[in-house]
């Protein structure tokens, strides 16, 4: 079993793709709160009888221009992702290719998306209609049709974001949550005597009109009206194409599956993963049997192709690399091995001090692999203290 090494690098272009998606989003979100802020600092040269309607209409307007400005993201975010499945499915299928030898490649098959998915995807509640998205293989069958592979508006319908949402839903409630905390805030501030400046300081933070800097550190420098929304749109935008991609890549391996019958749960090697994504990743599952991410939000996992070359009667290639947190390592060393190469303090930030001592044991006796897994409930959670105490002692 092998897997082309440039899969695993897609991972980390579609982070930073991500990225460049959220930025323009979270400029137009930030640029109306501070265009509010400036209109709240001009009630103090208003007689009082006039603060009061003027507050009303600075709140409304706000309103307003969120409800377009989740509008205009919505759409934009479903341009972004049908591109998005479009690039991948050409890639994956590229991938497959080079890793057959030169007069074997014509057997990969494609996919076809259909121009109406990732539309499906963003506004489409899999609740609110009669959505059944049968496999390719099962609909050609029932309509007794040649087989095609293609990734349909009925299949982008079932995707939803980890809490059961739609993107539309998602981009809507950001704008509804933050006009309505935009204005508790300003009039909680002058009931308790603040100043518009002080109240427009706490709302915006630091931001500035063309704030630069990676989309995280836009994030930081805002304040109650911008860090909350901010980060929620970057973790939107990159769960929806880790989302978007996983799928259009799934969709490639179950069409080829005379080249690939199985694929990786890849995670990221970094402190920063989550406790379900560091059980699953070095797990191989068949299509359709498996856990796919995005997990959660935020999910920076993704899926490779296990190519059986042994099958296929070809040579596999050697095997290749993938990034991880301190250096490149094997391609097909899981999370577990990994983190038990790891200095103390590494293990400590990723686990917490109280268990890394367990998994030190668990991994002796174990193997490091299966140890990171016995750290998870079945539904994804992390196992307490407390409970691995009652499954494995008390340790010195």
């Amino acid at each position: 079993m092998s897997t082309p090494e440039s899969l695993y690098r897609n991972a980390i272009d579609l982070n930073r793709y991500s990225n460049s998606v959220a930025r323009p989003l979270i400029n137009a979100y930030n640029e109306i709160i501070l265009d509010a802020v400036n209109k709240l600092r001009e009630i103090d040269n208003l007689d009082e009888s006039f603060k009061a309607a003027r507050l009303r209409s600075i709140i409304a307007q706000l309103k307003e221009s969120l409800a377009t400005w989740a509008g205009d993201s919505t759409g934009t975010t479903a341009q972004e992702l049908q591109g998005l499945a479009e690039l991948q499915s050409e890639f994956v299928e590229e991938q497959l290719k080079k890793a057959l030898p030169r007069g074997s490649r014509n057997i990969v098959r494609s996919v076809e998306i259909s121009p109406e998915f990732a539309q499906s995807v963003v506004v489409t509640d899999p609740t609110q209609i009669n959505v059944v998205a049968l496999s390719d293989d099962l609909f050609a069958a029932v309509q007794g049709a040649p087989q095609t592979f293609s990734l349909t508006a009925a299949q982008g319908a079932v995707i939803t974001l980890p809490n059961g949402q739609v993107v539309q839903k998602a981009f809507r409630g950001i704008a509804e949550d933050q006009a309505e905390l935009f204005g508790q805030v300003v009039r909680q501030g002058l009931l308790t005597g603040e100043t518009t400046d002080e109240i427009s300081n706490r709302l915006k933070g630091r931001l500035r009109y063309g704030q630069t800097g990676s989309v995280k550190e836009i994030a930081k420098k805002g304040g109650q009206a911008t860090t909350v929304a901010n980060n929620q749109v970057i973790a939107l935008v990159r769960t929806s194409i880790n989302q978007v991609a996983n799928a259009a890549s799934q969709q490639v391996y179950e069409a080829n599956q005379d080249i690939t019958k199985k694929y990786r749960y890849v995670a990221t090697l970094d402190t920063r993963t989550s406790a379900i994504c560091r059980a699953l990743d070095g797990q191989e599952f068949e299509y359709g049997k498996g856990p796919t991410p995005p997990q959660h939000f935020n999910c920076r996992s993704t899926t490779v192709a296990v190519i059986d070359y042994d099958e296929l009667g070809f040579i596999p290639p050697r095997e290749g690399k993938r990034a991880a947190e301190g250096g490149m390592v094997p391609a097909n060393e899981s999370y577990g091995q990994w983190l038990a190469k790891q200095p103390k303090a590494r293990k400590i930030e990723a686990l917490g001090k109280s268990k890394v001592a367990y998994f030190d044991k668990l991994s002796a006796k174990y193997g490091p692999k299966d140890a990171i897994a016995k750290l998870v409930r079945d539904d994804g959670s992390e196992v307490t203290l407390e409970q691995l105490r009652k499954r494995y002692g008390k340790l010195d």
